[in-house]
């Protein structure tokens, strides 16, 4: 229980660290002068089409910027409701070249086709705020590349008792300040959901060709950017974005499982990160419940680890004491994630991925 008190008490000191030190993009007037290039990806996105552009196309204090939307072989009817925007640039994918997962490959084509000084990469299930990529750019002062991160809305019992775990993740066990100051790419954090990049450093560091076939690509883009020489990092960015990734429990283990068995580098490294989530998540409240004060001690510090994460990510901390049934939720679906993996059974979007 010592070793679960320690890990507890530096995850709990790791996110009040990252919480008062992480950059925060707010909703304020801002003007960019600079041009960018906002660049949507999308298949089989009719639901999210309208409101998507509706956000980005409304964007203020951009003196000049191109909105770039690619229907990625849609099979419903998100090429025709493209199409109805006039003031955007609609481009057809072309077929997915081997070796290129369809996500990457769509942001490749987009960026390709962009002229701007700053690629904003934005995922169809993402709503900007009026200022939301002006007060972006602005807050990236010397840095290459923003991570902008959304705040997640989250439907249903399991997505409300899953997905904070996603912000906690990083914010408990990365510190922010010092990986960003030093460049440390094993640390880097980032989310595609929105992700801004200056045209030089996207290109000069190989863009999503580096990483065309990583299923965890904005992470190992982020890493790719720090290995050549770039800045950058993570900022908090709910007051300005929001993106509902699964609207059922079904899309949230499909979608988590195509890419969890990467998250943590290997078999090994997949073995320790479940053994330390146990310790840490599990084993404090069943040591608790049999009347260890130390578990007792430590079950709290991960779970205040949680409220101030949830708080400074603008979401409802009404879930943190339920933190040992999401870790094992979590650790099932690493496993999950692996079984696919080892049977060669992942997909996503309706394509194999290897």
């Amino acid at each position: 229980m010592e070793l679960s008190l320690i890990l507890s008490g530096l995850a709990l000191t790791l996110t009040l660290l990252n919480a008062l030190t992480i950059k925060v993009v707010k909703n304020s007037s801002e003007t960019v002068t600079s041009s960018v290039s906002i660049l949507i990806p999308m298949r089989n996105e009719e639901s999210n089409v309208v409101q998507c552009i509706n956000s980005v196309t409304s964007q203020e204090g951009l003196r000049n910027f191109e909105v770039l939307v690619l229907d990625d072989n849609s099979e419903d009817q998100t090429s025709i409701l493209i199409s109805k925007f006039k003031n955007i640039k609609k481009l057809d994918g072309t077929n997915l070249p081997d070796g290129w997962l369809g996500k990457l490959w769509a942001c490749h084509q987009l960026a390709n086709a962009s002229t701007g000084e700053y690629l904003v990469f934005i995922d169809a299930d993402v709503r900007l705020s009026n200022n939301a990529v002006a007060s972006a750019i602005s807050k990236m002062g010397k840095w290459d590349f923003i991570s902008p991160y959304p705040r997640q809305i989250m439907t249903g019992f399991i997505q409300r008792l899953f997905q904070p775990l996603l912000q906690w993740s990083w914010l408990a066990s990365v510190p922010l300040f010092i990986s960003q100051k030093l460049g440390i790419k094993s640390m880097a954090v980032a989310n595609g959901q929105f992700l801004i990049i200056k045209r030089d450093a996207y290109f000069k560091s190989g863009g999503h060709q580096s990483v065309k076939s990583e299923v965890i690509d904005d992470i190992m883009l982020a890493r790719q950017l720090l290995a050549t020489g770039f800045s950058g990092g993570v900022a908090e960015a709910s007051q300005v974005a929001i993106c509902q990734m699964y609207k059922t429990a079904g899309e949230l283990v499909n979608g988590y499982r195509k890419s969890l068995w990467k998250a943590f580098g290997s078999i090994f490294g997949t073995f320790v990160a479940i053994l330390i989530l146990f310790i840490t998540g599990v084993a404090p409240f069943i040591c608790a419940i049999f009347g260890s004060k130390i578990g007792l001690l430590a079950f709290g510090f991960i779970v205040l680890s949680r409220v101030i994460s949830s708080i400074r990510t603008g979401t409802i901390p009404n879930t943190a004491l339920l933190h040992p049934v999401a870790i094992i939720f979590l650790i099932g679906l690493i496993i999950y994630s692996w079984i696919g993996k080892l049977t060669n059974r992942l997909t996503w979007r309706d394509r194999k991925l290897s």
